[in-house]
């Protein structure tokens, strides 16, 4: 799989360098050429743009390089981790994505770059339509990383033109102040209004899969507005940008489904292995070539599988039994309400089809590249007969401390030897996305009647995967939900179709809900232990494939206890206001004495002013 960049194109932190770059078809060395030579060929100027797309697109869970990006799993109920954000000991220190200093690798280290590819561009000479294709790619990725920079601090400083490097005057010039979050998202809303204004809906040329439409401009455009109409950004409930996201994600929906764009027809691993389904409104492409990858390269098979698969992998992204617990059952209801009997035994059976494709349990079937009968073995066994209460993990090395596995987007039919750098993609953006958006909005705007988006968004997904229609034809929701109660139903949809995708902790930070629904709680893992026989032995070892095949059910019910144990030592204690916007770093201040410290930081600047 092709990843959509050029590694031979290299900028400096602060002044554009072609140094030993090659022309792609005439061969041309480009070390001694001018930026206006550069810009005047479409060419070289496809270089330039490439590398936009190699600085900023996302990896793997939505890491776009900041410190809260690239631990986001971790800092939910979806995963176990001990760290500052969950235990409330941040400090202003802690979340530096503001940028401490002037580096090409930080966010404004890159908007600079992307600010000196589109004044360049504007002043070469190629046809005002090629410009305009060319810049509004870059339009996007200045309003992504702007949106990065106000999910985390509100508003920011807003740059749109390179500053000059040397020189009092401009260092005096540099020290642009805090906009406040109405100029922020403007600035957002602009950039993005011209890529959905002057890109194709598709790219006309296979090659070129993976850069910007205009449909995904206005999907991202959706989730923006959206996180400006929350309660995040919007405590009073502001109709108007609730209806300004209505509109956006309608946009978003007409100008992707004019592509054929829409949901995938299944929820599995095909969904990010096979290219340009219709799910992937915008993706991270990957190869399986280590040369290729030295730059960003895509671990997450090889950080997904366990140990026992492949002695590479690791089995680092768990799940925890939270969110085991969290998917419905099969009709769709919940495990109270469920036409379905559910056992804390046997938690696997008759659940949302999406469970099995994201959770691997102790005797689950998980097809895995050269095996594709697998299963996923995690119970614990006592192994000596002076201590019998010590158990041992049927595992042989790194158990997993939740007893669960991810298998989410793990395809089964790579080969082995290309583990280590496998080429799934990553979709920062899936038309289920662009669904439950809109469907957020329409809640929000009291359009609630079974006909209208807030159903139907979560409807489809639901019948995508598998969930039972019901008698009443609503795939498990209840009819005549009250606005909350809808709202409610979308959150709860969001954490199960996105689960392990970067998601559930944003979505809890604009809805305000990362103190009510974390704090006080600690997070679970499942413990499966074999019934001790006397033998002291694993001995089911050698026949439980075959057990299993016959039936799973009734091998738990002879051989298995099931039991849960905690996974926090204390209780998660996110700071009740610095959890929703971060702190200034001291560097950032140091350097820009214009910079407002934000309030509850020891601050006075409002996040939301």
């Amino acid at each position: 799989m092709r990843k959509l960049h050029i590694n031979i194109f290299m900028f400096c932190a602060s002044v554009l360098a072609l140094s030993s770059c090659k022309k792609t078809l005439e061969k041309q060395d480009l070390g001694n050429f001018l930026a206006n030579q550069v810009y005047n060929d479409s060419t070289t100027t496809k270089l330039s743009v490439d590398y936009l797309y190699t600085q900023n697109q996302p990896g793997w869970f939505g890491n776009s390089g900041g410190a809260v990006s690239g631990t986001v799993n971790t800092l939910t109920e979806e995963q176990y981790s001990d760290n500052a954000f969950t235990r409330g000991t941040l400090t202003i220190l802690s979340v530096g994505d503001i940028g401490t200093s002037n580096a090409a690798s930080n966010n404004y280290g890159k908007i600079r770059t992307i600010n000196m590819f589109i004044r360049d561009v504007n002043a070469g000479t190629l046809p005002l339509a090629v410009k305009r294709r060319f810049t509004a790619q870059a339009y996007f990725w200045r309003a992504y990383r702007y949106f990065e920079l106000a999910k985390v601090y509100g508003g920011v400083p807003l740059i749109t033109t390179p500053l000059d490097a040397v020189g009092d005057d401009a260092k005096q010039a540099a020290l642009i102040p805090r906009s406040n979050a109405a100029a922020t998202f403007a600035l957002i809303k602009s950039d993005l209004d011209s890529c959905v204004k002057y890109l194709p809906g598709k790219w006309p040329n296979a090659s070129d899969y993976g850069r910007i439409t205009s449909g995904a401009a206005a999907a991202f455009l959706g989730r923006v507005l959206v996180t400006y109409a929350s309660p995040l950004f919007n405590p009073n409930s502001d109709q108007t940008r609730w209806q300004a996201a209505y509109d956006a994600n309608i946009n978003a929906v007409n100008i992707l489904k004019a592509n054929s764009f829409g949901l995938y027809s299944k929820f599995d691993y095909t969904m990010w292995s096979l290219e340009r389904n219709s799910e992937q409104v915008l993706v991270t492409q990957y190869n399986t070539a280590t040369a290729d990858n030295t730059r960003n390269p895509n671990t997450y098979t090889n950080n997904t599988l366990p140990r026992a698969v492949s002695s590479a992998g690791s089995g680092s992204n768990q799940p925890t039994w939270d969110l085991a617990r969290a998917f419905p059952m099969k009709d769709g209801k919940d495990t109270l309400t469920s036409k379905y009997t559910y056992s804390a035994q046997t938690f696997y059976k008759n659940r949302d089809p999406r469970f099995d494709q994201t959770i691997a349990y102790n005797g689950a079937l998980y097809p895995v590249p050269g095996n594709s009968s697998y299963r996923a073995w995690t119970y614990f066994y006592a192994n000596n007969s002076k201590a019998p209460t010590q158990l041992t993990s049927t595992e042989t090395v790194a158990a997993s401390a939740t007893g669960l596995y991810l298998r989410k987007a793990i395809d089964p039919t790579i080969a082995t030897s290309s583990l280590q750098f496998a080429g799934t993609d990553w979709i920062e953006i899936r038309y289920a996305e662009v669904l439950l958006n809109l469907a957020e909005s329409a809640a929000e705007l009291n359009r609630l009647g079974t006909g209208n988006e807030a159903y139907t968004g979560i409807i489809d997904i639901r019948k995508r995967a598998g969930i039972e229609a019901g008698n009443d034809g609503l795939y498990g929701l209840t009819a005549g939900m009250t606005k909350q109660q809808m709202i409610d139903a979308i959150m709860k949809e969001r954490k199960i179709e996105f689960a392990f995708e970067g998601k559930r902790f944003w979505d809890l930070q604009r809805r305000r809900l990362i103190t009510s629904v974390l704090n006080g709680k600690r997070r679970m893992g499942v413990v499966v232990v074999l019934n001790n026989n006397g033998s002291f032995t694993d001995y089911i070892a050698g026949t439980r494939d075959a057990s299993a095949n016959t039936s799973l059910d009734n091998l738990y019910a002879t051989s298995f206890k099931v039991t849960t144990k905690f996974l926090d030592n204390s209780a998660i204690s996110y700071q009740p206001e610095a959890t929703y916007f971060f702190g200034i770093p001291t560097g950032a201040l140091t350097n820009n004495a214009n910079l407002q410290q934000t309030v509850g930081w020891g601050g006075n600047f409002d996040p939301l002013q």
